[in-house]
């Protein structure tokens, strides 16, 4: 069964907060709403507008297409340096080239 475009937008916006690791209320600051409001358009009970799709891939980076295909293409669009875990694993392989003496 094929989801609605409600639903997918719904998905990707789920999808970008598990990949950044932000809150509701991260991405409800970006947006300058209420975290509420974030919650309603997450739960179905509001509806994502048009506004707010170019709103969020333009916060996420990603061309608003790929919110709108689904949270596949909307993860896969995101840039590394935003993915949650990115600041660590380049610390740490920086840390780990600096012990071995490289860079």
């Amino acid at each position: 069964m094929r989801m609605s475009l409600d639903e997918q937008v719904r998905s990707s916006v789920a999808a970008l907060l598990h990949a950044t690791g932000e809150s509701q209320t991260d991405l409800a600051a970006a947006l300058g709403v209420s975290q509420a409001q974030v919650s309603r358009r997450q739960s179905g009970t509001a509806a994502w507008s048009l506004a707010d799709c170019d709103a969020v891939a333009a916060h996420y980076g990603i061309d608003v297409l790929e919110l709108l295909a689904g949270p596949t293409r909307a993860s896969e669009a995101l840039a590394a340096e935003r993915r949650r875990g990115h600041a660590r694993h380049v610390s740490t392989a920086r840390a780990a080239a600096a012990g071995d003496g490289g860079v």
